[in-house]
């Protein structure tokens, strides 16, 4: 089980580094400055409820645990972090289009890219908590196959800013406090 913790874990860390290059390389009726400001506001309560969760669990996982801790752990991680992202896509939503060339799809982008890991959190959620702790063997397979279940959506809905590349945004995102 320890490969399916650290897979789980792993995947968090890397869903925090996405969220970081989609800001690098992207940004609705605000000025390009002013939504960056709001996006990267509306990530960075996110990004640290991601690495709380993640950090959280990685103490409790590391423990020996039974299969019904690991399932209460894991159900309260992906439950946690399924919330936070669709709180980040609310307020990314709230934020707006920005005034730029393709903001309109910029910011659909972003609230996209946060509805698929909203939505993969809670279906790897579903499917550990339909799990049943009687048979650890079994119990940690289906861990293992909601863990691979999950990188692969995220593999699959992750932004794709070469097509949502807007220098204005690339500047403002550089330049406003709220985004370092």
């Amino acid at each position: 089980m320890r490969t399916c913790r650290a897979s789980a874990a792993g995947k968090l860390t890397v869903v925090l580094a996405t969220v970081v290059l989609l800001a690098a390389g992207c940004g609705g009726g605000p000025s390009p400055q002013a939504w960056a400001a709001s996006v990267c506001s509306a990530l960075s309560p996110w990004r640290a409820e991601i690495s709380r969760l993640t950090s959280s669990t990685e103490q409790q996982m590391t423990a020996q645990t039974t299969p019904a801790q690991a399932k209460e752990n894991l159900v309260r991680l992906f439950g946690g972090a399924e919330q936070a992202s669709e709180t980040a896509r609310r307020e990314v939503e709230r934020a707006g289009v920005p005034e730029t060339e393709h903001g309109a799809e910029v910011s659909e982008g972003f609230r996209t890219s946060l509805a698929k890991m909203r939505d993969a959190y809670g279906r790897a959620r579903d499917t550990i908590d339909g799990l049943g702790t009687g048979q650890p063997a079994a119990f940690y397979d289906g861990v293992r196959a909601a863990v691979e279940t999950l990188n692969k959506e995220y593999d699959a809905g992750a932004l794709d800013t070469t097509r949502l590349n807007s220098e204005e945004l690339k500047r403002a995102f550089a330049e406003v406090p709220e985004c370092r």
